[in-house]
């Protein structure tokens, strides 16, 4: 019998064989088990932990909201990668694959390993330390650099940041060294609203002042009535008057936006008029040509 032959009848021989076929099912279905657990036991540790955090936040110790969404992330990333690493190690098992001599390499692989993910260590100790010394949480608006927008998770290795367009930043906690957070204090509006020369300033400010009385029982995001300062600068058309006003967190531009749009509508119904682009022309008469005498 040529070699040939020989390899294909033992090729043949092994795909006849019961006992071969029986233990690759068996391993299918340990593996597809293991997968199936894993899942079941991420999405359980994860209602258990949401359900630990509502009833953490009736208790009179909690801490604040951003804290602990930024946790409650965090807890819930740990626990994914805890359960899939020990997932990945059982179907090392399943596929005989021996898992106490791969653990006891990984020590001495770990040393060689060490020295090339420096980053991925410094990325994780930031992490820690940015959640340790809360610098910002989960839901906060800030900006690292030229990115900024609202957080949206902080996990061990990675900050995702999205923008008020849409786009979603992934920065790497180590990369992260200068941090502008806008969520911890209130903000400030500032608006400057033109007044025509021709009008009372007086009245336009008195005017002014009695909207600004109102406008807190209409938006609950002004902290205080906001403050009229007065005459913030004189143009060559107009005379601009300064209004600023404090608000919730990242509220000023909305409220900004609200201020405009009362102060014009009470100016109207006032009559006090706001300047408007004029142009002037001068016309300058071309003298008649003298004829030379003859």
């Amino acid at each position: 019998m040529i070699p040939t032959e020989k390899v294909i009848n033992r090729m043949t021989e092994r795909l006849v064989d019961e006992g071969m076929w029986l233990t690759i099912g068996e391993g299918v279905i340990k593996i597809v088990a293991i997968m199936v657990i894993s899942s079941i036991l991420i999405r359980l540790g994860k209602v258990a932990i949401h359900n630990m955090f509502k009833i953490r936040n009736r208790s009179p110790l909690r801490t604040s909201e951003r804290r602990e969404a930024t946790i409650e992330k965090l807890i819930d990333s740990i626990l994914s990668y805890v359960v899939y690493f020990i997932s990945f190690l059982m179907i090392l098992s399943v596929l005989t694959i021996d898992v106490k001599a791969l653990l006891a390499g990984a020590g001495i692989v770990g040393l060689a390993v060490g020295f090339g993910a420096q980053n991925l260590v410094k990325d994780i100790l930031s992490g820690f330390f940015i959640i340790f010394e809360d610098q910002f949480s989960v839901g906060d608006h800030i900006r690292v650099g030229q990115f900024e927008g609202g957080v949206e998770a902080i996990g061990l290795r990675t900050t995702k940041i999205k923008s008020w367009t849409g786009e979603l930043h992934i920065l790497p906690n180590g990369s992260i060294s200068e941090v502008t957070n806008f969520s911890l204090n209130n903000s400030v509006a500032v608006v400057d609203v033109g007044i025509s020369y021709k009008e009372d300033i007086e009245k336009a400010e008195r005017v002014i002042s009695d909207i600004l009385e109102k406008m807190p029982e209409q938006f609950e995001d002004i902290v205080n009535v906001p403050e009229l300062l007065g005459v913030q600068n004189i143009g060559p058309t107009e005379i601009v008057l300064r209004i600023v006003a404090e608000t919730l967190p990242m509220k000023h531009f909305y409220i900004a936006r609200m201020i405009r749009k009362e102060v014009k509508l009470h100016l109207d119904q006032n009559g006090i008029e706001v300047p408007l682009p004029r142009l002037v022309m001068y016309s300058k008469e071309i003298e008649p040509t003298k004829q030379p005498d003859v």
